[in-house]
């Protein structure tokens, strides 16, 4: 068999990339060792798909985490406007919720996918089902790819294969193991946006207990304050999780020996005199009642024993026995609740993977190698990588539509 450019992977970036491509005329195949198209952009968003963000560029390079730089002319290229344009005219409409995300208005993400599966057949791009086993080359040069299902010669190839995350769907990194044959620098992989573990036992004594409108800052004990923002997140029995626990995971640097913590200040919208004076209130009318049955307005149920605990103050003491020094270290609690962490969930857990094609070695506009010629890379298994909102499928979509038109337009 052959073709003008081999996509490997039919993810979202593997079908935009050739969606692309075939728009300007080229003759695509596209190898996926899945039986369809779009598995895991099937789960994504819990099913429902956050296609991108409602928002300028600049926008979403402030929510890239790694490597943003690297987006500007892609993004310039297909921007979320272009994301956004580009489904609603292939039937698909589009709405947009709390925090400028946009979702397919049926509420499916197999809508996304199968909208741009029968796009790719109406162009005339080929699927064939396949592992490929390895990229060919000729005189310095791709020219076609090794698959269990036989060889396809080529001009380009576009490796889309995805990271790590949600192993089950196909991303099981051997991308990563096609990209370093041909000469790139992988940075290692690792889980990003994923529940952090922490040894505190408190942790799980409060499993289940959702904070709301609590700010949290990351620190590493080498590097400092990471990260800060406001929000919500829940106790697990291992640790921590809920959207500030991802944001703040993707901050976990790589430094050796570094060790992390997270502080909480459980009462945001309060100052330390302002929360005083709240405690204070509460107290009054409770002058003689246990101590442990005084926290009620100020804490949930679960938290309560842990306030406790850690204030040092006795839960059967009278609560007017309660002196200002004792009242300070509680209050010293809620604005500043520590949480020792000690690592992050396993990346079959995470929604992205941090690390893989060094972007040093990709030429931002084209997204071709500048090791291997005619070797093109798009989406997750490039080493770029954001916070929840849609954010890194932008980057999946603007590095696709990259590859597959610059491919195309070489051909020529």
């Amino acid at each position: 068999m052959k073709a003008d450019i081999v996509v490997i992977g039919a993810g979202a970036a593997g079908l935009m990339a050739a969606a692309a491509a075939a728009e300007l005329g080229a003759e695509v195949v596209i190898v996926e060792k899945n039986d369809r198209a779009g598995v895991k952009l099937r789960i994504t968003g819990k099913g429902r798909c956050n296609v991108c963000n409602n928002c300028s560029e600049a926008e979403v390079m402030k929510n890239i985490t790694r490597n943003g730089k690297f987006m500007f002319s892609a993004l310039k290229g297909f921007s979320p406007a272009d994301v956004m344009e580009f489904f609603e005219r292939l039937g698909v409409p589009l709405k947009t919720e709390r925090g400028n995300r946009v979702f397919p208005v049926s509420d499916r993400a197999a809508d996304i996918a199968e909208a741009l599966d029968k796009y790719c057949a109406s162009l005339g791009a080929k699927r064939i089902k396949g592992r490929v086993t390895g990229i060919k080359t000729l005189d310095g040069a791709v020219c076609g790819v090794h698959t269990s299902a036989g060889e396809i010669g080529c001009r380009r190839v576009i490796l889309a294969t995805g990271g790590m995350s949600y192993p089950k769907t196909g991303s099981n990194g051997e991308g990563y193991a096609l990209a370093g044959a041909m000469g790139h620098s992988i940075v290692e992989p690792e889980a990003s946006l994923v529940p952090l573990v922490s040894p505190d036992a408190f942790c799980a004594a409060m499993q289940g207990l959702s904070l709301r409108n609590v700010r949290l800052t990351l620190t590493g004990s080498v590097s400092g304050r990471l990260f800060e923002d406001f929000g919500e997140m829940q106790f697990t029995h291992f640790g921590v999780t809920g959207p500030l626990i991802l944001s703040a995971s993707a901050h976990m640097g790589r430094k050796s020996g570094e060790e992390y913590r997270i502080s909480l200040d459980l009462k945001p919208a309060l100052d330390e005199k302002a929360l005083d004076a709240r405690i204070l209130r509460d107290f009054s009318g409770q002058a003689n009642k246990d101590f442990a049955n005084a926290l009620g307005g100020l804490a949930p149920r679960l938290l309560i024993p842990v306030l406790i605990e850690r204030s040092g103050i006795d839960p059967h003491s009278k609560v007017n026995s309660v002196t200002r020094e004792q009242r300070q270290t509680l209050l010293r609690l809620f604005k500043n609740f520590t949480v020792r962490i000690s690592g992050k969930r396993p990346v079959d857990e995470a929604v992205i993977t941090s690390g893989g094609v060094a972007t040093g070695e990709i030429k931002p506009s084209t997204m071709e190698s500048r090791v291997m010629p005619g070797l093109y890379f798009a989406g997750e298994v490039i080493d770029v990588d954001a916070y929840t909102g849609g954010f890194n499928l932008q980057i999946a979509w603007s590095t696709a539509y990259a590859a597959g038109k610059s491919a195309a337009e070489s051909l020529w």
